[in-house]
């Protein structure tokens, strides 16, 4: 059976106060798709009360359908039409950190529909700060859901480029704006039980969470693999996440062992996933920011994986980021991206 793909109309929008916003908004809320910026990576949103609707995602990324979405509202005020909790945890963190790249799981109003929820009686939530992803929530008037706008597993999109390869014909609209702030996926923390759970890492660190949550526990899920059997409440959980097409092994340790390591167990078709400041003179190398640096790691990594895809990388040693602050979610990414291959040198 032949089905019909949307025909993808891309609008240049680079201010908040641009009129094209209003026709973004009016797409979401009347049941179509439009990828849009967000301060963390290009969002794939759809109307989060229109189950249609948001089955068009899945569609257009190719996502399995236990894979729950995230929920993004305009303001900290709509948490309650949302949610069906009050809370004080919830308002505590909205509070330090919305509109921000951090998500809140809690239960979830009657009004989101499963599809949204993967099945799940809780549901994800959060208010970007991005000015343009704000603008187009207000215009839309709706709760929008919203994964990453890329293919299901590959590298999340951080550029309007990455999102026009690979979403051009699946969705209705792409917003064409400015690079992404962060690079990596919110952070999420479940407020589920008694005591809140780190489930995937972000720009907003455990040592920033602690300060509001002291109890935080940090996710078993964020350092290995989830087994099959469980449910996924995030996001980022489950399956293999932002990989390349490249086998990827992480080497732990410092730069000398990983020159050794490499030089013995390679040949001229393997690539190295570097940071810029080490002295590797390679010519298959791609760098994601500087060592010590996770700010800028982040802000690459996704990039950097897209890069080893249009070189035609098939194996790849990257050297391993640190896991406190921001390290913590590179560290993540990079882990999900390998199949949690990861050598200690």
């Amino acid at each position: 059976m032949k089905v019909n793909m949307p025909k993808t109309e891309i609008l240049d929008i680079f201010t908040p106060d641009d009129g094209k916003i209003e026709t973004v908004g009016q797409v979401l809320r009347n049941g179509g798709t439009a990828v849009f910026p967000t301060e963390t990576v290009y969002g794939l949103g759809a109307n989060a009360l229109d189950a249609a609707a948001v089955r068009k995602i899945f569609a257009a990324k190719g996502r399995p359908a236990d894979n729950p979405l995230i929920v993004h509202i305009a303001e900290k005020e709509s948490l309650s039409e949302i949610t069906a909790s009050s809370d004080e945890r919830a308002a505590l963190l909205a509070d330090a950190f919305w509109p921000g790249p951090l998500t809140i799981i809690l239960p979830k109003a009657e009004q989101i529909p499963l599809v949204v929820t993967a099945g799940l009686s809780s549901v994800a939530v959060r208010c970007p700060s991005d000015p343009i992803a704000n603008a187009i929530l207000r215009a839309a008037g709706v709760p929008i859901a919203a994964p990453s706008a890329n293919h299901s597993g590959s590298p999340s999109p951080t550029a309007a480029q990455h999102c026009i390869d690979d979403m051009t014909g699946r969705v209705d609209v792409i917003v064409r704006s400015h690079p992404c702030q962060f690079g990596v996926e919110s952070t999420v923390v479940s407020l589920l039980g008694a005591r809140p759970v780190l489930l995937r890492p972000g720009a907003v660190t455990p040592e920033a969470l602690r300060k509001y949550l002291p109890d935080l526990i940090i996710s078993e899920a964020v350092e290995k693999a989830l087994d099959e059997s469980e449910k996924a409440l995030s996001p980022g959980l489950k399956y293999k996440h932002y990989a390349p097409k490249a086998e990827i092994t992480i080497l732990r340790g410092n730069l000398p062992a990983f020159i050794e390591y490499v030089d013995t167990h390679s040949d001229e078709t393997t690539f190295v996933l570097c940071f810029e400041d080490d002295d590797l003179p390679l010519a298959n190398k791609v760098t994601y920011g500087k060592s010590g640096d996770p700010q800028s790691q982040a802000k690459r990594l996704f990039a950097a994986f897209r890069e080893l895809d249009a070189k035609g990388a098939r194996t790849v040693f990257a050297r391993s980021p640190g896991n406190q602050g921001v390290g913590l979610a590179v560290k993540n990414r990079l882990l999900r991206a390998a199949g949690f291959r990861e050598i200690v040198l």
